[in-house]
């Protein structure tokens, strides 16, 4: 069975072994280049540059990173269409399982065959992928600070190899229930797709419940946000966050130090014309806001969560597909 499914499976492998070589060329070539300029540009920058140069660093790599990143991401994806729902849909849509389902070999331990091996080999064709963007964007990564960002989440560490599994089997099984290899390969890629934008938008910022913690108005705080906006009624913090760390609050209230909020009334005594002046006055008031972030020490907690869960879902719908297999199929 192991021999049958190489054989039937090798053109995929080939086209996918052909891409992964070329996009392994060019990750290659681009780790090496980031390294380069990180040396020589970002390392030991004089302090009152290394602002001016890690938004250049940023601008250079920010576009092949992302566009790399959200290929990674649509990989998955495009293996439950392309290798999953045809995988006994076609099968079934041909006529050809008659043939094949009655031979020495069981229709469970055919699929339970074929779920293992174009399984494994999915995973490990998006772990390769994985490890080489990982490596390749990792100085990029550590010196713009934007590990938990969701294009870059779901395309570095072990998540993606939760997402192949997860794709590869989710695909087989739809082709089992519909038995339209097209129709399938639609419902993959709109439910994965589906997938990719409600997770990180709507659970995964619940995978661990954030921390939450009062920060007083510095100008290392400030250095760390975007600015501080103000109209008549508050003010606000724009954008802080700790390095590393995925805020959930990305504009913070300010507050005096008896707990009632900052307004432009109350701000104007800390106009001085200068901005060292107006920090040194805003710390004389003990300003201070409320900052609720996910630390940057969960960043491989959050990917095994993550990951965990989609592989159970691909156990469950493995399961799935080998009762339906022997009990639904006639």
């Amino acid at each position: 069975m192991i021999w049958l499914t190489w054989r039937q499976f090798r053109t995929q492998a080939l086209v996918a072994g052909l891409v992964l070589a070329a996009l392994a060329a060019y990750l290659l070539y681009l780790g090496v280049q980031i390294r380069a300029d990180y040396r020589t540009d970002v390392v030991g920058c004089v302090p009152s540059d290394c602002t001016v140069t890690r938004r250049l660093f940023g601008n250079a790599y920010e576009a092949p990173i992302a566009i790399i990143s959200l290929i990674l991401i649509a990989v998955p994806g495009l293996i439950g269409a392309f290798w999953g729902a045809p995988l006994v849909a076609r099968e079934l849509e041909n006529r050809t399982d008659r043939l094949v389902w009655n031979q020495s070999v069981t229709r469970g331990r055919w699929l339970a065959v074929k779920l293992t091996v174009l399984g494994v080999a999915a995973v490990a064709v998006t772990g390769i992928y994985s490890l080489l963007l990982t490596w390749s964007a990792s100085r990029y990564d550590e010196y713009i600070g934007s590990r938990f960002s969701a294009p870059n989440f779901g395309a570095r560490g072990v998540a993606p190899l939760g997402y192949a599994a997860f794709a590869f089997v989710f695909g087989v099984v739809v082709g089992l229930v519909v038995r339209r290899t097209v129709a399938s390969m639609a419902i993959v890629v709109a439910l994965y797709a589906a997938l990719q934008i409600v997770v990180p938008l709507a659970l995964r910022a619940h995978l661990m419940p954030p921390v939450t913690t009062e920060v007083k108005v510095t100008a290392d705080v400030m250095a760390h946000a975007q600015g501080f906006g103000m109209n008549d009624t508050s003010a606000r913090i724009l954008g802080y966050t700790q390095p590393g760390a995925w805020s959930m609050s990305p504009d913070n209230q300010v507050f005096m130090a008896d707990g009632t909020p900052l307004t432009a009334a109350r701000n104007k005594a800390c106009q001085t014309g200068s901005m060292d002046g107006d920090f040194a006055c805003m710390e004389s008031k003990n300003l201070h806001f409320v900052y609720s972030y996910q630390p940057a020490s969960r960043y491989w907690p959050f990917q095994w969560i993550e990951t965990s869960a989609y592989l159970v879902l691909a156990g469950l719908l493995a399961g799935f597909g080998l009762w339906w297999v022997r009990r639904r199929i006639t």
